[in-house]
C-alpha cells in the first residue's frame, strides 16, 4: 500500500488529536500536531515578553529557536532547546497566545519549511488549522473535522478540569473567541480545503469517525 499525506483541520476541541494519533497508529503512519509548533513559539515569546503582535522579536525569537517533536514512552512530545515544554504548552492561556501568533507571517514562515520538512517521506497525518489549504494543497487526502460548539467545550474542558481550576462557561467563551480569532484573520483562516472530505463529530464516536477516514483513504489509495 502506498503511503500518502493525510491532513486533518478543523476548529479546537473537535476531537482532532484523539482522532488524528488514533488514525495515525491505525495506517502506520507518524502523527505530527502542528498546533504542539504554534504553542511552542507562543509559550517561549510568552516566557521572553514578546507580545503576539511584536513582528520584529517574534522574528528574532524564531531565528533561535530549536522545536523538535519527538516520539517517546510517553507518546509525542515537544522539546524547546532540549527542554521539554509538552505541559507547559497545555494551558488556555497559551490557546490564546497561539491562536494570536499564529496569525503572524513571520511564525507561519518559520514553521511552514519545519513542517514540510517532516511530509517528505510521506506516510505521516498532520494535524493543524490549515494544513489542506495553505502547508499541504497538495495533500492526497483531506479531512475536516467539526462538531458543535457545546461538544467541543465539554470535550476542552474534561481535558483541562483535572489540571486547571476552569469552568465549563469559561473554556466555551474561550473557544468561541478563538474560533472567530482563527477563521476571521487575513492570513490563513480556518476553513476547510475545497476538496476536503467534511466531517461532524457531532453525533457520532471516535470510532466511527476513524472508520469513515479509513474508507476514504482505502478508496483514495486504490485510485
Amino acid at each position: 500500500m502506498k503511503s500518502i499525506v493525510v491532513t486533518i483541520d478543523g476548529p479546537a476541541g473537535a476531537g482532532k488529536t484523539t482522532v488524528s494519533k488514533r488514525l495515525a497508529k491505525a495506517l502506520g503512519y507518524r502523527y505530527v500536531d502542528t498546533g504542539a509548533l504554534y504553542r511552542g513559539v507562543a509559550f517561549e515569546a510568552n516566557a521572553a515578553g514578546i507580545h503576539a503582535d511584536d513582528d520584529e522579536g517574534l522574528k528574532t525569537l524564531c531565528e533561535k529557536l530549536d522545536l523538535k517533536l519527538v516520539l517517546s514512552e510517553q507518546g509525542l512530545r515537544l522539546l524547546s532547546g532540549g527542554h521539554d515544554i509538552s505541559e507547559d504548552i497545555r494551558t488556555p492561556a497559551m490557546s490564546m497566545m497561539a491562536s494570536a501568533v499564529s496569525a503572524r507571517p513571520v511564525v507561519r514562515a518559520y514553521l511552514l519549511g519545519l513542517q514540510r520538512k517532516l511530509a517528505m517521506e510521506k506516510g505521516v497525518v498532520f494535524e493543524g488549522r490549515d494544513m489542506g489549504t495553505v502547508v499541504f494543497p497538495e495533500a492526497e487526502m483531506k479531512f475536516y473535522l467539526d462538531a458543535s460548539p457545546e461538544v467541543r467545550a465539554y470535550r476542552r474542558y474534561l481535558e483541562l478540569k483535572d489540571s486547571k481550576a476552569v469552568t465549563l462557561e469559561q473554556v466555551e467563551t474561550d473557544l468561541r473567541k478563538r474560533d472567530e480569532n482563527d477563521s476571521s484573520r487575513a492570513l490563513a483562516p480556518l476553513k476547510p480545503a475545497d476538496d476536503a472530505v467534511k466531517i461532524d463529530a457531532t453525533p457520532i464516536q471516535v470510532d466511527d469517525v476513524i472508520q469513515t477516514m479509513m474508507n476514504h483513504i482505502k478508496s483514495k489509495i486504490s485510485e
